[in-house]
């Protein structure tokens, strides 16, 4: 029946969403658990807000800082000034300007 063909494909498609959403689900607790770890509470607290409102900026974040551990460049937890500096060397744009010149 091409009905039982359908239904095991779409088995095999859901499963495969699940073991993807489970391993990212895995992934995003052990980076959690690794912020902790090189985090003071506040600033730990104040990645947790950023996660919620802008989860790319939260993803560079914790990449960088990770990297950073890894390479042995952070002595000790990071406070929340120091993240605040890190978040701000990542989000800084030029300002643009425009300048009117008359005739």
């Amino acid at each position: 029946m091409p009905y039982d063909d359908e239904e095991e494909e779409q088995n095999k498609k859901l499963k495969k969403k699940v073991a993807t959403a489970l391993k990212n689900m895995q992934i995003e607790q052990e980076r959690k658990e690794i912020m902790k770890q090189l985090l003071e509470v506040p600033a730990y607290d104040r990645l947790m807000n950023i996660r919620i409102a802008n989860h790319e900026l939260y993803a560079q974040v914790t990449g960088i800082i990770i990297s950073l551990a890894q390479s042995n460049r952070i002595q000790g937890k990071l406070g929340e000034k120091q993240l605040m500096s890190l978040i701000n060397r990542i989000t800084f744009k030029k300002e643009t300007t425009i300048h009117f010149e008359h005739k």
